[in-house]
């Protein structure tokens, strides 16, 4: 029987960590930084509700991230020591509790006593509960990207902190005791991020990743370091793999790490020996995550997607790398269509390739209207299957599809992202519409009727596209970038993006100079609660199209919908339903040439 091992006023947001051979769990949850226990934060946190204040003061940058502000509370680590929990009958609240948190609430509604005597209003902590303990007072925002590892004795938590700069913050690898709390700093680098720690499953070594921070002259390679617990004898590992790990894990017998990577246009599983060696597990057309290994086979457990087939869980086999699907709760749904590679050489000889979804009974005597879409990022990959953005919807209407990686895309190495690096109009734009040539040349894709989408920097291409070329008859254009010399200071990571570009390279990459030479109909899309591309972005460019292209009467061919309560993506399964229906309203209406229908749902 499932039962509650935690009670805290704030929730709990996470698992952090759990010892292999202790019964020790380490959780992260908020409190507010003036509560100097569980109690406290319980009475503080009732006394703001009941007085209806929400305001947040901040101390440092950033403040949001994503879609949620940062604050008022804190993340803390507390370690939750289950050795009774877990034998003990399922913890329920005894009568004392009861009794104490009404007496509790009747003294916070007598006159509001809550806030000026917290010791006597507090409800003690559930006794009946192992009490958390607190491993990181007063964190300030340095736990809010906080990954962590912990040792199998339960005796070590290493964590991934952000250390404090002038603006935002870098991370670093500590060590904390579980027992005393005492914290080390084993891994420190200034100019660089250290993160996503893993311990080996004997407990003697650390492996992480380390990043060198960007600048403007080029980006920098994502790197495997492995040292010993203490973060001594620290070394990099496969130095000369070109490509970007994620999904970290040690193999069964501390040996070798196993990871995941893109991969020209694949997410397959690696395993990267401490002595640098590189093997590829994997080999299909799928893209993996999520990633653990069974210490009793070291056979890897993962999910694994593409754009045929929805993320599902996998056996990789240690021996051979075979993959066997595991059972699921319900069947995978089915989808439609081909999936086919394309490639072509770019202007300056680079291979840029990517994928094409083909709808059923595509073919010369019945060619498809083609949809390139771009991709988000601009660091990333169109190899993993998508809810938000899945080509299915727009294959089983009888489009085609292209899922091209121009360059910045990851995967084909550091020289490729490079291309485009301070020049995202530039390579990523001239690879876009090579490929789309090549694809146009084939006698089932039909040249006549096309349409260019993308979102986040896909929509920042998109943008730029409609402002350097007429050849698509529509344009949809998703949390975009318009204005870079905007966007920049007002990003949730301004630090960041800011870092990355030069002041010319802002200037000269920006789409809004090119406003006036827009002759494509765009449809405009933007969720109002998004702090990674303000919304502030389409208002701007829906401004600027209306300023230079609207007719006498106000009327426009542009559409802008906006989504007043979802973010950086539309999540409310309902909501996704109108995002597809007037994407494809539009499209019929511009590639089809049918008259407009306005979605039911839009009023």
């Amino acid at each position: 029987e499932a039962r509650a091992l935690t009670r805290l006023a704030g929730g709990v947001d996470g698992i952090a960590a759990v010892a292999r051979d202790a019964a020790t769990v380490v959780v992260q949850a908020p409190l507010l930084p003036g509560s100097g226990s569980l109690e406290a934060d319980s009475v503080a946190r009732k006394r703001r509700s009941d007085l209806k204040v929400n305001a947040i003061l901040h101390e440092t940058y950033p403040v949001r991230y994503w879609d949620h502000d940062l604050g008022p509370d804190e993340p803390h680590l507390l370690a939750l020591d289950l050795a009774d929990a877990l034998v003990e009958e399922p913890a329920r609240p005894t009568a004392a509790d009861a009794a104490t948190a009404l007496a509790a609430e009747a003294a916070t509604e007598d006159g509001g006593s809550a806030a000026s005597e917290p010791a006597a209003t507090a409800q003690p902590y559930p006794a009946s509960l192992p009490r958390p303990r607190d491993l990181t007072p007063r964190p300030g925002r340095s736990l809010d990207h906080a990954a962590a590892a912990i040792t199998p004795d339960g005796r070590t938590l290493v964590v991934a902190v952000g250390v404090k700069e002038r603006r935002g913050d870098r991370q670093a690898l500590v060590s904390i005791d579980v027992a005393t709390g005492e914290r080390t700093t084993l891994l420190d680098v200034p100019g660089a991020d250290v993160e996503s720690p893993v311990i080996s499953p004997d407990g003697a070594l650390l492996a992480c990743i380390r990043t060198d921070r960007a600048t403007p002259a080029a980006p920098t390679q994502q790197e495997i370091w492995v040292s010993a617990l203490d973060g001594s004898d620290a070394r990099r590992v496969a130095a000369e793999w070109d490509r970007w790990p994620s999904s970290l894990r040690f193999d069964a017998d501390s040996q070798a790490l196993v990871v995941t990577a893109d991969q020209d246009g694949r997410g397959p599983v690696f395993r990267i020996g401490l002595d640098g060696s590189v093997a590829q597990l994997t080999t299909d057309d799928h893209s993996y995550t999520d990633v653990q290994v069974d210490r009793e086979t070291g056979d890897v457990l993962a999910l694994r997607s593409s754009w045929m087939a929805p993320s599902h869980p996998v056996r990789v086999s240690a021996a051979d790398g075979s993959v066997t699907a595991l059972a699921t709760p319900a069947p995978v749904p089915a989808t439609t269509g081909t999936m086919t590679e394309v490639e072509t050489t770019a202007a300056d000889g680079a291979r840029v390739r990517g994928w094409l979804m083909l709808p059923d009974g595509a073919s010369a005597e019945a060619p498809a209207p083609l949809l390139l879409w771009i991709h988000g990022g601009p660091l990333n990959s169109w190899n993993a299957w998508s809810w938000r953005w899945t080509p299915q919807v727009m294959v089983a209407r009888g489009y085609a599809v292209l899922l091209p990686d121009p360059a910045l895309s990851t995967g084909y190495g550091l020289d490729f992202i490079a291309r485009g690096w301070d020049a995202w109009g530039e390579a990523p734009y001239t690879d876009l519409m090579s490929i789309t040539d090549a694809v146009e040349a084939r006698d089932d894709i039909d040249e006549t009727r096309t349409a260019a989408m993308g979102g986040s920097f896909g929509g920042y291409m998109a943008n730029w596209v409609a402002g350097h070329t007429d050849r698509f008859r529509a344009i949809v254009s998703h949390a975009s970038l318009w204005a870079l010399d905007q966007f920049g200071p007002t990003t949730d990571s301004s630090q960041y993006w800011q870092s990355i570009f030069s002041a010319e390279g802002l200037d000269r990459n920006s789409p809004h100079h090119s406003v006036r030479d827009i002759v494509t109909p765009m449809l405009v899309i933007h969720g109002d609660r998004d702090y990674r591309v303000p919304v502030g972005e389409s208002l701007r460019l829906w401004s600027e199209l209306a300023e230079h292209h609207a007719a006498d009467d106000g009327t426009t061919p542009h559409r802008f919908l906006i989504f007043p309560d979802e973010n950086h993506w539309i999540l409310k399964p309902q909501q996704s339903v109108v995002w597809y229906r007037t994407v494809l309203a539009f499209l019929d209406q511009h590639v089809h040439g049918k008259d407009w229908e306005r979605p039911e749902l839009l009023g």
